[in-house]
């Protein structure tokens, strides 16, 4: 990879930037931030919202911007500010869990920067989660409500982000409504972070677009924008970056996606490149 005038690097979490263990390595810490004293911007780009990132994270000195849910969000931590939101409405997130529903699976949703889920699925987490870790951040993140549906409903507001959870028994389930959620609901962009769930947000939420319009926001131009990840929801920005950089450990359409790669989460591939193209 050659050397590039680099003024964002957006970072995918689990299996990028922090290792198979959740944790972020003393060479990824430091190659952040001597790529934060030159002026460029660190960016956490996650499934999650701004208050579920890891403490690791929340906890960086240089922390300011964060693409959360997706793309759903573009937050400004240090002016506590929303800098761009695209949410899909109550009732095309009710439509999508009814159809979730007939296949028998189980379902949560991002709202107001927190999690809900229907208390009876809530409760049969261990049957979905495909590891502690996993269900850990279920049990954190999730309030039970009685019944999810009726909830959102009766709330009325947008939904950043409707999330289906598969048994393992429900792998070939998995995969077909990978490839047709997008096609019966057209407003939506389904991805994946994980081989046991399917996320579905609004079309105008993806990683890709959200980095794009930080870029924008802060004088950016698109070549100067670089991107790491490793899941089926990293493809849009590892496609639209500058320099989008699979790890090794990426799922087969990431590896295919990126036009660069590196080592692996455990081997600090986030540092290595880090230090190759920007240090």
């Amino acid at each position: 990879m050659e050397q590039r005038e680099i003024g964002l690097i957006a970072l995918d979490l689990d299996g990028t930037l922090l290792d198979s263990h959740k944790v972020l390595s003393e060479r990824n810490y430091k190659a952040l931030e001597a790529a934060s004293r030159k002026g460029i911007a660190i960016v956490p780009t996650t499934g999650r919202f701004f208050s579920g990132m890891p403490k690791a994270i929340l906890e960086l000195p240089f922390l300011r911007y964060a693409i959360t849910i997706n793309g759903a969000r573009v937050y400004d931590a240090r002016e506590d500010a929303v800098l761009r939101q695209a949410e899909m409405p109550a009732a095309l997130a009710v439509d999508i869990m009814t159809y979730l529903d007939g296949h028998g699976v189980a379902y949560d949703c991002y709202q107001d920067d927190w999690g809900w889920m229907t208390a009876d699925n809530l409760a049969q987490a261990e049957s979905f989660a495909p590891d502690r870790y996993y269900l850990d951040l279920i049990s954190r993140l999730l309030t039970p409500v009685p019944e999810l549906k009726a909830y959102i409903g009766e709330r009325g507001q947008g939904v950043q982000k409707v999330q289906a959870y598969f048994r393992e028994d429900q792998t070939a389930l998995r995969g077909e409504l990978l490839k047709t959620l997008g096609t019966r609901f057209p407003d939506t962009a389904v991805s994946s972070a994980s081989p046991r769930n399917i996320e579905i947000n609004s079309a105008g939420a993806s990683k890709g677009k959200a980095m794009l319009a930080l870029a924008a926001h802060l004088g950016l131009r698109q070549e100067q924008t670089m991107a790491f990840g490793d899941g089926l929801n990293d493809l849009s920005m590892l496609t639209m970056a500058g320099i989008g950089v699979a790890m090794a450990n990426a799922c087969p359409e990431a590896l295919a996606a990126a036009p660069e790669r590196t080592a692996s989460c455990d081997e600090d591939g986030v540092a290595l490149a880090i230090e190759r193209i920007c240090l």
